[in-house]
């Protein structure tokens, strides 16, 4: 998988690209990752993005000019545009599923007041990772990169996923690892028995009562 992220502060992302499983990934050539500083794509003197918006109002507005022209220089037919934005649809494990399936993914990464309408025209779909705002969109296209890269082939096994919260709409069981006691608090019998088919009822049902008790909501099939 090829991935662009469009950014006037590429620089935040180098702890993210240089640490962990997103590094190892990497250098193992199972994805690749671009930041492209879209500030360079301006044609001011000055390398301006943004500009005071029409109509008046506070803050500045970035420019689609410089964007849309930085879009461009890497954009193919087999890319996918997703803008990250407090007003995009919110972010859920299924569509990190959906995305890792795509070959090519170019992030547009916002920031300052917002960005010129006119940028949603090009673009494929946009994406929130809740509802609240940040002062840019670097921070949550890092959250949504993380969530794919971790589900390619190669990079982590599959059965470190494969029952994770969210999948088939429940939470996560309970684990727990060595010593089997701390300070009095003991790892279930069920654990230690060595009988996996009775385990993994367990965990079952510890699924369905971590849902229930946290989020009933995906219990609902509710979005």
């Amino acid at each position: 998988m090829k991935i662009d992220i469009l950014t006037l502060f590429p620089n935040m992302f180098q702890g993210f690209l240089n640490e962990s499983i997103i590094s190892r990934a990497i250098k193992a050539n199972l994805v690749s990752i671009n930041t492209i500083n879209f500030r360079d794509f301006s044609k001011r003197s000055n390398h301006q993005v943004d500009d005071t918006p029409y109509g008046g109002g506070g803050g500045m507005v970035l420019q689609c000019e410089p964007i849309i022209d930085c879009l461009e220089s890497v954009k193919t037919k087999n890319s996918k545009v997703i803008l990250m934005c407090p007003q995009g649809v919110p972010y859920k494990q299924q569509k990190a599923e959906q995305l890792k399936k795509e070959s090519h993914l170019i992030f547009i990464c916002g920031h300052y007041e917002g960005f010129d309408e006119r940028i949603r025209e090009f673009v494929d779909e946009e994406i929130s990772i809740g509802d609240y705002v940040l002062t840019g969109g670097e921070l949550p296209a890092m959250v949504v990169c993380d969530s794919i890269i971790r589900l390619l082939d190669g990079v982590i096994k599959t059965e470190s996923y494969e029952n994770e919260s969210f999948q088939n709409n429940l939470l996560d069981y309970p684990t727990y690892t060595k010593p089997s006691i701390y300070r009095g608090l003991k790892v279930p019998d069920i654990l230690l028995s060595g009988n996996h088919a009775e385990i993994a009822k367990w965990r079952l049902q510890k699924q369905k009562e971590k849902t229930s008790e946290k989020r009933n909501d995906l219990l609902r099939g509710e979005k």
